[in-house]
């Protein structure tokens, strides 16, 4: 008579809790950074309970298992809740969903995420983060509780704060903006002669071209586009395709259609943001999208309409590369949300030029405040990233 086998418990064995599961989520999401917009980078994870040999629940010590991972998916579809319940399968039945964001709870291109929690019978969600879409808004929890499904909220700092991008585009309508610098400890950019390759080593140039497939777009302006002729993609080994939509602030349209800029405008989209008057034929047969923009008093392109141009057109992140004109502008305006300034071992002095130019600060209570995340060694470099303190 074949005789059941014993199943020894490991007490020691630390137990996973529902943060724990949502961290795992949360790595998930980060995979559709800068590649899924105009929606939001979710990740979901489904885990079927523990049970004993008899088929009785039996908690994590008889194994709860992840049956389901997900995430969205390159421009926005399908969504991370679709992925990781394809994956599970049957599986899904009675099992527990981890999700970054409430759950979808309208028709579009696809039925509800919602919906389809419910269709594969899931028994719980935990979601970290509530959606403010006015299509959504509380709209996937309350569909989630009529079909007796239990809905529970976990800590939402570090799902907003992934998120940060497609939260600003709903309530603020425009994008999220990481101002990047790259200086010696001086602050100096670039000798005043406009030398400037290569202030910082190898290491820190690759960690800047992962920050630009982490952005939807890359921004520069005119004069940075004019003076160093960049590609401004992402050529991380295999990485190409991740390149953001290329930005530059071109009020009269002075970008050459023989610019490295404009010679790829077919393979990788480049918009020219301008005054509204302006047009360019031989910009257009590359490929270039010109998008008109209003001036300021000073006749240079309104920074806050720019913004709110590419978040009508999806963009939720965006990567201000410079140079010193710009980035002076956006922090005058209060318009930088993120900070990642590079920083090199060397000095140049009064034989350089300045990150950043004048500010308008009379008083040191005035000036722009920023709240250190993390600093990240890389090489003999270092980078320090930064949240604006609001």
């Amino acid at each position: 008579m074949a005789t059941r086998r014993s199943r020894t418990i490991d007490a020691r064995r630390p137990k996973r809790s529902d943060d724990d599961y949502l961290a795992v989520a949360l790595a998930l999401a980060c995979r559709g950074l800068g590649n899924v917009w105009p929606n939001p980078a979710v990740g979901c994870v489904v885990v079927q309970p523990g049970r004993g040999d008899d088929g009785d629940l039996a908690g994590e010590a008889a194994g709860d298992l992840i049956v389901g991972r997900g995430w969205t998916q390159p421009g926005g579809r399908p969504h991370a809740e679709t992925m990781a319940l394809e994956q599970a399968g049957p599986k899904a039945n009675g099992a527990t969903a981890y999700v970054t964001l409430e759950p979808c709870a309208h028709h579009g291109q696809t039925p509800p995420c919602a919906e389809a929690l419910i269709t594969a019978n899931i028994a719980r969600v935990v979601m970290a983060a509530a959606d403010p879409d006015s299509r959504v808004n509380g709209r996937g929890a309350d569909m989630l509780r009529a079909a007796g499904i239990i809905v529970d909220w976990a800590d939402s700092a570090a799902a907003e704060a992934l998120n940060a991008g497609f939260l600003s585009t709903v309530n603020q309508g425009r994008p999220l903006v990481t101002l990047k610098l790259a200086s010696t400890l001086d602050g100096r950019i670039a000798l005043r002669s406009g030398e400037s390759q290569w202030i910082t080593g190898p290491q820190a140039r690759a960690r800047g071209h992962l920050l630009r497939a982490e952005h939807d777009a890359i921004l520069v302006g005119i004069g940075t586009a004019l003076l160093d002729d960049p590609e401004l993609t992402c050529r991380l080994p295999g990485m190409l395709g991740r390149s953001p939509v290329r930005v530059v602030l071109d009020s009269r349209l002075r970008l050459p259609s023989d610019s490295r800029l404009a010679r790829s405008a077919k393979s990788h989209p480049l918009w020219l943001l301008a005054a509204p008057e302006q047009n360019s034929d031989a910009l257009a047969e590359r490929g270039v999208e010109i998008i008109g923009v209003p001036l300021d008093g000073q006749g240079r392109i309104d920074l806050g309409t720019a913004l709110a141009a590419l978040s009508e057109r999806g963009i939720t992140r965006v990567l201000v590369e410079g140079g010193s004109g710009v980035t002076t502008a956006f922090l005058a305006a209060g318009l930088v949300d993120n900070l990642a300034w590079f920083r090199a071992p060397g000095l140049i002095g009064d034989d350089g030029l300045a990150a950043i130019g004048d500010l308008g600060v009379a008083a040191l209570e005035k000036m722009p405040r920023f709240h250190r995340q993390r600093i990240e060694t890389l090489g003999d470099d270092v980078l320090e990233s930064y949240v604006h303190r609001a």
